[in-house]
């Protein structure tokens, strides 16, 4: 087999006809490459160039052994060269998961300044439900997820700020809140607040759903629900109620479900998260490209 160097070493001679110039090509010694060249001479036992004080030119034999590796040598640095793209992040397919309609219209406009910057790289969003979206996080299903913070885990990274929004109270449309202007955080203490799904962080749970109001009063847990419409559907059969972002009243009307802001309650906030042994350069480039579509807005 012949070795990298000694292939680099014939196929640059080849092509610069020059012993000097090869030498810098590939930074390294005249003697070196003169070395080389003798060292496979020996092992076809023939001549591979002709020299002179003037020039030096390919034998027949070498000839034929510079056109059967080289188109070979070209293909095996064209497929080095895909594999460093694809470790880079350059090509290739992203798959974004995201829960509800205003998440995947955010997310389909972020995909397009994507794919305006590395044409060579896709976008696959898929959605998720909210039960999904952190084991096909984990579990390499998806790339990169839009979801709401916060989210503490030590595996999961998540990204700036993509959107801010009112916090609301999601109630049966016939509850006495639903007459109202606005609630604040005690009066959680009045309501049976239904769950998150426990795939998703405590974190993240904890500050959805807390058990006690800001008075020290208590909230009590409703069911769990696995699907942002079973929630609503819940909701609407007089199960609980839930906190939810303020664009639930524009993607989510429902006769019987009414949305009372939070007077009190801190903004909602949303961004990307990914596994943190999986920062890639596209993942990378993808938060950019959303961060820039919500900062021109």
């Amino acid at each position: 087999m012949l070795e990298r160097h000694e292939l680099e070493a014939f196929l640059t001679l080849a092509e610069e006809l020059h012993f000097g110039h090869t030498a810098e090509r590939l930074r390294v010694s005249t003697a070196r490459i003169s070395q080389t060249i003798a060292k496979l001479e020996r092992r076809t036992g023939a001549p591979l160039f002709t020299r002179t004080s003037r020039r030096v030119e390919l034998t027949e034999v070498g000839r034929q052994l510079y056109d059967g590796v080289r188109p070979a040598w070209e293909q095996i640095a064209a497929a080095f060269a895909q594999a460093v793209d694809a470790g880079r992040g350059l090509t290739g397919t992203l798959r974004v998961a995201f829960v509800g309609a205003a998440a995947g219209q955010l997310l389909a406009g972020a995909a397009e300044v994507f794919r305006r910057r590395l044409p060579d790289c896709d976008v696959r969003l898929r959605e998720a439900q909210m039960v999904d979206l952190m084991p096909w996080l984990r579990d390499g299903q998806v790339d990169l997820a839009l979801g709401t913070f916060p989210v503490d885990e030590p595996d999961i990274v998540t990204g700036p700020v993509l959107v801010s929004e009112k916090r609301m109270l999601a109630v049966p449309s016939q509850h006495p809140f639903a007459r109202r202007t606005s609630v604040s955080l005690d009066d959680l203490a009045r309501v049976k607040l239904l769950q998150l799904p426990d795939t998703l962080p405590l974190s993240l749970r904890e500050d959805r759903t807390p058990r006690t109001t800001p008075a020290g009063r208590p909230i009590e847990p409703g069911t769990s629900a696995s699907t942002l419409n079973e929630m609503l559907t819940l909701i609407g059969a007089g199960h609980g109620a839930f906190p939810v972002g303020a664009h639930a009243r524009r993607y989510y009307a429902r006769p019987d479900v009414a949305y009372i802001p939070i007077s009190d309650a801190p903004p909602l906030r949303w961004g990307l998260l990914w596994r943190a042994d999986r920062a890639t350069a596209r993942v990378r480039a993808f938060t950019e490209a959303a961060h820039d579509l919500v900062s021109s807005s």
